[in-house]
């Protein structure tokens, strides 16, 4: 559906809104006029969104990015930079923020809405000194004692040569490790693309929330495509084979709650998404904070050892 219709959509949907209030609060008989509203309603909304479809809405250039959802949900926020060793990375951004009258760390992926800003976010795929930069958040988190938030958002890790030789592989390594014994609770959420070793670099957590259009995966539609088929006009397929959306990996396990986003997708009301956000993670913090740093850490490693499912062969295989 284009935005145009969208719009539209929404719009009916309002006006309806309206009509239902008219009639309640005077009485008037607009019966006729809600009929037809509801019939074009009716005709207007799309079926059931492929997971490409998803795919689509999950990269779409006006969803509300790592700093919009910081602005919207935060107050207060004081951004670091730098990881003490290299120098900073603007595809990861993060520092200290209020939420709701907690102190927290957040900190996410970030690209740009154009050119010259993607060139300077890389378009949100991290250097290593990215990852060393979360790493020293979270960390400092754990120091005063505060919650890591993390907004999940990227196609993957940068793969350029100067990126493998200063360690790329390492620092996403050196991360799951780090958050797998950090002993603050930990909320990750995939917010649009979860691509990869670059988007679970940030992700391993207590509780991992997705929104209902965003993706995550070990790799792409389109690469995965251009390895089993030798063509990326297999994406659609790929997307299908993945098994990469939200209601996917809620019935494998591997994420803990779906967000449902507003009708249309979080570009169309990114104040609507951010209030949907931020209500989850206030919901799963009030829960977290209860728990012991001992208690967190021991229920995090079992949430993960728990993940996938094997069958050992028998006497007879």
């Amino acid at each position: 559906m284009s935005e145009e219709a969208q719009e539209g959509l929404l719009d009916m949907k309002k006006h309806l809104e309206e009509l239902r209030s008219l009639a309640e609060e005077r009485g008037i008989d607009v019966s006729g006029e809600m009929l037809e509203l509801e019939r074009r309603i009716d005709n207007s909304e799309p079926g059931e969104p492929t997971r490409y479809d998803r795919v689509l809405l999950a990269r779409h250039q006006e969803r509300p990015f790592t700093l919009d959802y910081i602005r919207m949900m935060c107050d207060d926020f004081v951004e670091l930079h730098g990881d003490r060793n290299f120098r900073d990375d603007p595809a990861i951004v993060g520092g200290w923020a209020t939420l709701d009258g907690r102190s927290v760390m957040i900190l996410g992926h970030q690209k740009g809405r154009d050119m010259k800003e993607n060139l300077h976010r890389n378009f949100g795929s991290p250097h290593p000194e990215g990852y060393r930069k979360a790493e020293r958040l979270m960390q400092m988190a754990e120091k005063f004692g505060r919650p890591v938030i993390t907004l999940v958002d990227t196609q993957g890790a940068y793969p350029g040569i100067g990126a493998e030789e200063r360690g790329q592989a390492e620092a996403i390594a050196r991360n799951l490790f780090v958050m797998a014994g950090l002993g603050v609770p930990i909320i990750s959420c995939i917010i649009g693309e979860g691509g990869s070793g670059g988007a679970l670099g940030i992700a391993v957590a207590d509780r991992v929330l997705m929104l209902d259009n965003a993706i995550y995966s070990v790799i792409s539609p389109e690469g995965c495509a251009a390895i089993l088929w030798r063509s990326r006009d297999m994406a659609a397929d790929a997307a299908e084979a993945l098994k990469l959306t939200a209601p996917d990996l809620a019935d494998s396990g591997i994420i803990d709650e779906v967000l449902a986003e507003p009708p249309g997708g979080a570009h169309v009301d990114p104040e609507g998404a951010a209030e949907v956000l931020r209500e989850a993670i206030l919901r799963h913090l009030t829960d977290l904070e209860k728990m012991s740093p001992e208690q967190l850490v021991e229920a995090r490693r079992a949430k993960y050892y728990a993940m996938g499912f094997w069958e050992e062969p028998g006497a007879d295989d």
